[in-house]
């Protein structure tokens, strides 16, 4: 990517916005995210089928409405909402409606029933789902300097060099002081306030129904004290140099993007409740039907994988309802036992 003006020094949040989704940005680029990094959409059709479960419960809380909407924020190229109208019931998928959410231009060989949109739809009913969706919303970064002040870090977009510049203030530092304290001199933090707004616009667009953002996360009681900001380029962390020629990312401060009603959770608790389960078939089913058993263990290695500690089973899942019923949001939570929530707002819809 070519910046008009070489040298010019700008915030971390400018910096990767353009870089990211200019004209000539990374996730601009026909190959597509999946040609980069994989997610728990590519690791196994497991994931889709779970979210086409949790979509049923959506269907159900509601009292199945005569037209069943699923979001799919950052699209990619249609993999998660395609395969999710495929794993549904017929006498839901006769109902339901695609919505694939994308800045780039739509795939080639999609189906035509799903919508391509560049903003998600508004006034739907069912369920918006943004899986590793916030991690790419761009942040401005903070770090403390000598003498205790926190000073926003400005990054030269060229080559990825940075440098101190003026102290935080305004929203930005009241966010701060909210959500992410200051912990000594060199400590960092990216600032999510970009992030809790565009959740808030993007669950704003909900009639009725659940919004879910799936993310690498943190909560307020373990932030990282130097920040998480990185690339990745053909599958591998790398340096993060606002250019274009990678990913920029940072974990996400979840329980700050929570609107009243919200609840936290891992995805290994939510991928469970929603029936996928790491654990590997009985050995008697090998003597009994050999096939079936060799499809079952790949089942569960694919399954272990999305729910594994210390990789994708640590993801946060942030699950926001949106004018359900207190009846509704059992049947949403069912399987989820009440210790593996986590309140990050104390309120309950009426």
């Amino acid at each position: 990517m070519r910046h008009e003006a070489a040298g010019v020094w700008r915030g971390w949040r400018e910096a990767a916005q353009e870089a990211l989704y200019g004209p000539s940005g990374f996730y601009r680029r026909p190959e597509g995210p999946a040609a980069h990094f994989r997610t728990s959409v590519h690791a196994s059709p497991l994931f889709a089928a779970a979210v086409a479960r949790l979509l049923c419960r959506v269907d159900a809380a509601l009292g199945r409405p005569a037209v069943l909407g699923f979001v799919d924020m950052a699209a990619g190229h249609g993999e998660l909402v395609t395969g999710v109208l495929a794993a549904l019931p017929p006498d839901v998928a006769s109902r339901a409606r695609g919505y694939a959410v994308e800045r780039a231009g739509r795939p080639a060989g999609l189906d035509p029933r799903i919508q391509w949109l560049p903003e998600p739809p508004r006034g739907t009913t069912g369920l918006l789902f943004a899986n590793e969706w916030l991690d790419n919303v761009p942040v401005d970064v903070a770090e403390v300097d000598s003498e205790g002040v926190r000073r926003l870090v400005l990054v030269r977009p060229e080559d990825g060099t940075e440098r101190l510049g003026e102290p935080v203030a305004g929203a930005e530092a009241r966010w701060l002081r909210a959500w992410w304290p200051a912990a000594g001199e060199g400590t960092r933090a990216e600032i999510g306030l970009s992030r809790d707004t565009a959740w808030a616009a993007a669950v704003g667009t909900l009639d009725r129904g659940l919004a879910v953002a799936v993310d690498y996360a943190h909560l307020a009681a373990a932030r990282p004290p130097f920040g998480t900001l990185t690339g990745f380029r053909e599958g591998r962390e790398t340096r993060a140099v606002p250019d274009g020629s990678c990913d920029i990312t940072a974990h996400v401060a979840l329980d700050a993007c929570a609107l009243p009603g919200g609840h936290v959770v891992t995805q290994r608790a939510a991928l469970r409740a929603l029936g996928v389960s790491g654990a590997r078939p009985a050995l008697a089913l090998a003597s009994s039907d050999p096939a079936a058993y060799v499809r079952a263990l790949a089942g569960a290695g694919e399954a272990a994988e999305l729910t594994a500690p210390g990789g994708l089973g640590d993801f946060g899942w942030l699950l926001q309802p949106v004018g359900v019923p207190r009846s509704g949001r059992r049947t949403l939570f069912d399987g989820l036992p009440a210790e593996l929530l986590v309140d990050v707002a104390d309120h309950e819809e009426q």
